[in-house]
């Protein structure tokens, strides 16, 4: 018998200080079997660090080609494609060529991160962002990972807090485009 997804109702109050961006987003997200806690937490956290309107989940692992999230402009084409953890090179080069905006969120390590995104030229390298969120940050919600959660989540100063119940996590967000991110 095959295994099925897990579905994980997400109810986020989103604080975007930075950004003028104050929302509440109920999500339905589905957890592939191979998936672990931590990259549901990263899918979700970009879905809400990057809000805009028209931004939705991708078709999910089993569908390779498609990104974690997405927005197409009215005509069909790809405004924003999103990606989380270690995409390789290969795929950001093929998604700076489709979107109008590619952006990475991961709480990888910058030097695995490095030695995925130097195996080849990426197209428009300087036009993707990445944000590196807190690995304390991410391990610490993915421990508390339950099928209905409610998370209020603020931005501000370029860090984000999540609280959940009665903890509360924080962080730097550390954003960069690619090309830097490769220099440094």
């Amino acid at each position: 018998m095959a295994v099925t997804a897990t579905v994980h109702r997400f109810e986020v109050e989103l604080a975007d200080i930075d950004r003028g961006v104050y929302e509440s987003l109920d999500m339905r997200v589905a957890r592939h079997p191979s998936e672990d806690e931590a990259r549901v937490v990263v899918r979700v956290l970009a879905r809400a660090l990057a809000h805009e309107e028209g931004l939705e989940f991708g078709r999910g692992l089993s569908t390779v080609e498609d990104p974690a999230l997405w927005a197409h402009t009215p005509t069909g084409e790809i405004k924003t494609w999103i990606d989380v953890g270690a995409p390789s090179a290969e795929r950001l080069h093929r998604a700076a060529k489709r979107a109008d905006q590619v952006r990475v969120y991961t709480n990888k390590l910058q030097t695995a991160l490095h030695k995925v995104w130097t195996t080849r030229a990426i197209h428009r390298a300087e036009a993707i962002e990445v944000t590196r969120l807190p690995a304390d940050l991410v391990q610490g919600l993915a421990g508390q990972l339950e099928r209905n959660i409610q998370w209020y989540v603020t931005v501000q100063d370029g860090a984000v807090s999540v609280a959940q119940g009665e903890q509360s996590l924080d962080g730097a967000l550390v954003r960069s485009s690619l090309a830097d991110f490769l220099e440094a």
